[in-house]
């Protein structure tokens, strides 16, 4: 997937968050909301946690670990993403809004 759709990422390895300056323009306390839900969720269940925007603008929310890291929690991250799309439906939807009408269009 091309670098300049993920939106945020966060690594329980490096123990890093990385948000694409490309979507500077989204105002601060929803780019404050994304580092905290990519943070809660690598704390929680470990692995790589990525929301990245697919060409037709839907956003996904993906959680993988390094091969052999026992400590990962499979299970727990795919609840935990379902979780994240039923409680914050709304914030994630207009994310893709945004995507479509400001990136998008570049």
């Amino acid at each position: 997937m091309n670098e300049e759709q993920v939106l945020c990422a966060c690594s329980a390895y490096e123990r890093k968050y990385y948000f694409n300056p490309r979507f500077s323009s989204l105002p601060k306390p929803v780019q404050e909301e994304l580092q905290i839900l990519c943070v809660t969720l690598t704390e929680d269940v470990g692995g790589l946690f990525t929301m990245e925007f697919d060409e037709d603008g839907c956003l996904y929310l993906s959680s993988t670990a390094k091969e052999n890291d026992f400590a990962y929690d499979e299970i727990g991250s795919h609840l935990k993403i379902k979780q994240y799309q039923v409680r914050y439906a709304q914030l994630l939807e207009n994310l893709e809004t945004y995507y479509k009408l400001m990136i998008a269009e570049e």
